[in-house]
């Protein structure tokens, strides 16, 4: 071969060289992302619901071809709900499936053993979009997509205030995080100008309601505030009405509506509130609940039913996709951290996300719903 020959042979054989890596970088590569969960037990709604959004948001995705060429993929453990399982099966999570990112944790106690063990920054991993009452974390790799208890007490307490009911009551679970609860929900309705003249605690992983009634009833408030799973919402609801308790309830965005619709009857479902902390799922009342809605269509019955769980956990899944498309073709837990940083103002279509340092909330969008007797919303 002449020297010509040759110089073009080698040019050519660059060339191809170069086009097979470029195609190798654009090739479907799964970005996993690993979620532990009560996938069972007493707030299996919850964490099934979320799951079912996050995966939805997924596979709408990948139809599309995916983010940068990579693929989305969810995989799950079941923590039961229980904090001691949690850290375990994270840590098998991560052992076996490699994960780029952690999502759809719940549970206050369960966080803060999970930032207790160090295991997120020894990892360099983030976790985006988790549900609890008051965890308050402190370790830069938590980005949250929801307001927190705060908000939605506040929001919850400054209605109550224009209708002039100020003597309230609480219902919550027993437990490490109640005194952190307490004080929340405290400042919140001081700051509104009402008082807490009665706190009902039910044990923790039960749904005995016997003293929480007792408590409740004796002290008559105007109103009652619940902050606990759907399932000890429900048995306190049914007890407190049959009992003959009349104060008007009020729920935290962690009581799931399909959870009280199942277990309650007509007259004891009709005029409860609930703080939501995303738009409804059930109706097109803003654009990402319009999308929601289209999305889940084309996708076919999900095994849950559709829940403002679901709703929460598709939101998350969409900022995870942002995250991914800022990190690029080739995502790591290092580059998905740093696109998680540079999200200042996300708009998910009436629904903003946005991270600074020190504020990892992500949003402070919180209104109020009130359930009918048939078990719908009414907003």
């Amino acid at each position: 071969m002449n020297p010509i020959a040759a110089t073009r042979a080698r040019q050519s054989f660059a060339c191809i060289a170069t086009l097979l890596a470029l195609a190798g970088g654009v090739q479907a590569a799964p970005l996993v992302v690993g979620q532990v969960a009560p996938l069972s037990g007493l707030k299996a709604s919850d964490g099934r619901g979320y799951s079912a959004g996050m995966q939805m948001y997924f596979n709408h995705v990948n139809k599309a071809g995916g983010i940068n060429g990579n693929t989305l993929v969810l995989a799950r453990k079941d923590d039961t709900g229980r904090a001691d399982q949690t850290l375990a099966a994270t840590q098998q999570l991560l052992a076996e499936q490699r994960p780029l990112l952690l999502a759809g944790y719940m549970g206050s106690s369960n966080l803060a053993a999970l930032q207790k063990s160090g295991l997120l920054a020894r990892e360099k991993i983030a976790l985006v979009g988790y549900r609890s009452s008051t965890f308050q974390p402190d370790a830069p790799q938590l980005y949250n997509v929801r307001a927190g208890l705060r908000d939605e007490i506040g929001k919850i307490t400054e209605h109550l205030a224009t209708v002039g009911i100020t003597k309230l009551g609480l219902l919550y679970e027993e437990g490490p995080d109640a005194p952190a609860l307490l004080a929340s929900a405290e400042e919140a309705i001081k700051k509104n100008g009402g008082s807490l003249i009665a706190k009902g605690a039910h044990e923790m992983d039960t749904l005995r309601m016997e003293n929480a009634n007792k408590v409740l009833q004796a002290a008559k408030p105007q109103a009652i505030i619940m902050v606990t799973s759907g399932a000890a919402a429900s048995a306190f609801i049914e007890k407190y009405r049959l009992e003959g308790g009349t104060a008007r309830l009020f729920a935290s965005s962690d009581i799931d509506l399909e959870q009280l619709a199942k277990r309650l009857a007509e007259e004891h479902m009709q005029g409860i509130s609930i703080a939501q902390v995303t738009p409804n799922p059930y109706r097109a009342s803003s654009k990402l609940s319009k999308e929601f809605r289209e999305v889940q269509a084309k996708s076919g019955d999900p095994d849950v039913p559709v829940s403002y769980a679901m709703m929460e956990g598709y939101i998350t899944a969409k900022v995870i996709a942002e995250a991914a498309r800022r990190a690029g073709a080739r995502p790591t837990r290092e580059n998905l951290a740093a696109a998680l940083d540079s999200i200042d103002s996300l708009d998910l279509g009436g629904y903003t996300v946005g991270y600074r340092p020190g504020q990892r909330g992500g949003s402070r969008f919180v209104e109020l719903s009130i359930v009918s007797a048939t078990g719908r919303i009414r907003q």
